[in-house]
């Protein structure tokens, strides 16, 4: 089996040189890792995990707590974190806390202060004082997606604004009779609140009274769209022409009831929704985009900062997430 030395020696380098090369730790050319990478790839050498974790006291593994896996847009950001990761020869242990609270413990008190990762990143989470604190106990890189975070550094997008443009978009077609279905409280960082703040304050600019009757909570699942829709559209009296769902899902939910109802989108009802998940061009959806594979490889990019001095920048504290309005032919005018 070849070792570092035979490396070096086909490469003209130095060992430390092989090591930071392979490794990814410290300052090498690209024109040297280039060398050092074919010398050890016409040799078949393989950097043993265990001797560089001895060495360089980092495992080359990265926590990613979740509060659940089964949702499109958890799973999308993760995706996007997992492939930057693997870009950088890093390898990723997952965290699930869709168990309950006693899972969420065990991951805060027992395996994350085990220091058997590099780095740690928060998605969408909504941490405690005592859980942030043990974090930064761990004195390890720490990222969160979704929401500020108490001295962490933090990548967020702007809820209410995302909102508001998807509603001054119903709005700019003619509808004045827009529903919102959002979610309950149970979510992090006020989601569905910030969401709905945007949906109330689009239509107060524009002198139109919000409706508590013209809301309806679900759970960010298309069930649970669907059901909600139902709800709103189940009465011709008082039925809205328009609705903004806080999520795709939400949102193809919604127009399922509507089809189902022997209503037209966007003929009869327009529909617009948050994400746009990967079903949304199937189904002519118009959304506001929210790129969750852009927020993964990002938060993953930060903590490469973090990780390696040398390339690090100062960045601020909280980064702003970028959207965009994507119209499809979900939303119309509405008829006369």
């Amino acid at each position: 089996m070849p070792s570092i030395q035979d490396v070096a020696d086909l490469a003209g380098v130095s060992t430390a040189t092989v090591s930071r090369a392979l490794s990814g730790n410290g300052t090498v050319s690209a024109a040297t890792r280039e060398k050092v990478a074919v010398a050890a790839g016409e040799l078949g050498y393989v950097v043993s995990s265990n001797a560089s974790s001895l060495a360089t006291g980092r495992t080359k593994n990265v926590g990613v707590v979740i509060p659940v896996l089964s949702r499109w847009f958890f799973s999308t950001v993760l995706e996007g974190a997992e492939r930057a990761l693997l870009s950088n020869g890093y390898d990723l242990t997952l965290y699930n806390l869709s168990g309950g609270g006693e899972e969420r413990r065990s991951v805060f008190e027992h395996f994350l202060l085990r220091k058997r990762v590099d780095a740690v990143i928060a998605l969408s989470l909504e941490l405690t004082a005592g859980e942030v604190s043990r974090l930064l106990a761990m004195n390890k890189p720490i990222v969160g997606v979704g929401g500020p975070l108490p001295g962490v550094r933090t990548l967020s997008i702007d809820d209410i604004a995302v909102a508001r443009l998807a509603t001054e978009h119903l709005l700019s077609l003619g509808h004045r009779f827009v529903a919102h279905i959002g979610g309950g409280p149970d979510f992090d960082f006020h989601l569905p609140t910030n969401r709905r703040v945007g949906y109330e304050a689009a239509l107060e600019a524009v002198g139109i009274t919000p409706d508590p009757d013209l809301v309806r909570d679900a759970d960010f699942t298309i069930q649970g769209g669907y059901t909600a829709a139902k709800q709103l559209l189940g009465s011709p009296r008082n039925r809205p022409t328009a609705i903004f769902a806080a999520s795709d899902e939400m949102a193809i939910g919604t127009i399922l009831a509507a089809r189902d109802l022997g209503l037209r989108v966007p003929e009869d009802l327009s529909v617009i929704g948050v994400d746009d998940h990967d079903l949304a061009d199937f189904f002519g959806l118009t959304t506001v985009a929210q790129f969750p594979a852009l927020q993964g490889q990002k938060a993953v990019e930060i903590l490469m900062e973090e990780l390696h001095p040398g390339q690090r920048t100062q960045g601020a504290l909280n980064t702003p997430l970028p959207y965009e309005l994507i119209v499809r032919s979900s939303t119309a005018r509405p008829l006369l």
